[in-house]
């Protein structure tokens, strides 16, 4: 069931072309132990891919690929406030929050549009317009790779930060999610003071004003800023928007008053990257075929053959232009192969 040397070109939104030393894809638990149990699959370093749409192959991948492909979407439960919806670790992430709005599941509307697969979304924690996975979150289910059991996790016991899971630190590489159960409000409550969210609705007459409505905002607001995988090769957010403490913000405030930045308690403020990045002269900055996306800074892009080498050498650019601006390190929130 594994295949040799195969491309993986088309299966990461950056469109590297790289090739994986072994590959298959799978679309059941059982399916996925056996895999598991393949002698290949324990003696090569192993990657497992959802949408690809979170990494940068700089080279081939020496190792064996397994792409999850394990979908469905379905209501687990239900009690007066809430709906328990479970889905499939390969199913594409934006297909998940139209679903769930179109049958009045309210929750996932402030994430729509962001790439991937409802797999990735526990490990890094996404978010967008102030709604972060763990907001949505019940539990998930995933293969211990070691034995091939299935373990529950709890939030709590995912332990999510900002971009951040325990399976990107404590239990990296020891699990495959499988399934993510979401805890969807009956009642819409809408979430419209982040970003561009009300100006979108401006005009908009309240009775009008639902979760579905606040979808159509964000997915207006996405697609006049980041270009499309599908088009222009990139990974999104190439950076984390980096968090300094009140005292630091205040010194940098004082000498760049229009420094954009969120509360986010603790005493601690978060930066905008792409300003950063912006305001240190890389939008729109080209090497080669590797650039700085001209609408939004925070977007590193292939404009055609670039290498992930160049593309890493690019954001390593950055990286060091920013911090002897502004003395912040930025901090790259894409995987490095």
């Amino acid at each position: 069931m594994l295949s040799e040397n195969f491309s993986l070109q088309t299966l990461n939104t950056f469109g590297m072309n790289v090739h994986a030393r072994y590959f298959a894809s799978f679309q059941n638990i059982d399916t996925l132990r056996y895999l598991l149990k393949q002698s290949t699959c324990k003696e090569y370093p192993l990657l497992i891919l959802g949408g690809g749409s979170n990494v940068l192959f700089t080279s081939d991948f020496q190792g064996v690929v397994l792409k999850n492909e394990i979908n469905g979407i379905q209501l687990e439960s239900e009690d007066d406030q809430f709906y328990y919806v479970r889905a499939g670790a390969g199913v594409v992430w934006h297909e998940l929050v139209m679903k769930t709005l179109s049958l009045g599941y309210f929750g996932l509307e402030n994430m729509a549009l962001i790439p991937g697969s409802v797999g990735a979304a526990p490990m890094q924690n996404i978010g967008a317009y102030g709604v972060e996975l763990k907001d949505v979150f019940e539990s998930l289910e995933a293969v211990r790779i070691s034995d091939g059991e299935i373990v529950v996790f709890s939030k709590d016991q995912c332990a999510f930060g900002y971009r951040e899971s325990v399976f990107k630190n404590t239990c990296k590489g020891q699990y495959v999610i499988v399934s993510v159960l979401f805890r969807l409000n009956k009642k819409q409550v809408l979430k419209t003071h982040y970003g561009n969210i009300e100006a979108e609705l401006s005009g908009m007459p309240e009775s009008d004003r639902n979760p579905i409505a606040v979808a159509r905002a964000v997915m207006r607001i996405r697609t006049s800023k980041l270009p499309d995988p599908a088009l222009i090769g990139n990974a999104g957010s190439f950076f984390k928007n980096p968090e300094i403490s009140l005292a630091e913000y205040e010194r940098l405030k004082l000498q760049y008053p229009e420094l954009v930045a969120y509360p986010v308690g603790n005493d601690k403020m978060k930066l905008a990257a792409g300003w950063l990045i912006e305001k240190a002269g890389w939008k729109g900055v080209k090497r080669g075929n590797a650039a700085c996306h001209d609408k939004q800074a925070l977007v590193l892009v292939n404009l055609g053959d670039a290498s992930g080498i160049e593309i890493f050498a690019l954001s390593e650019e950055i990286i060091e232009s920013v911090h002897q601006k502004f003395g912040v390190y930025l901090h790259r929130e894409v995987n490095i192969f």
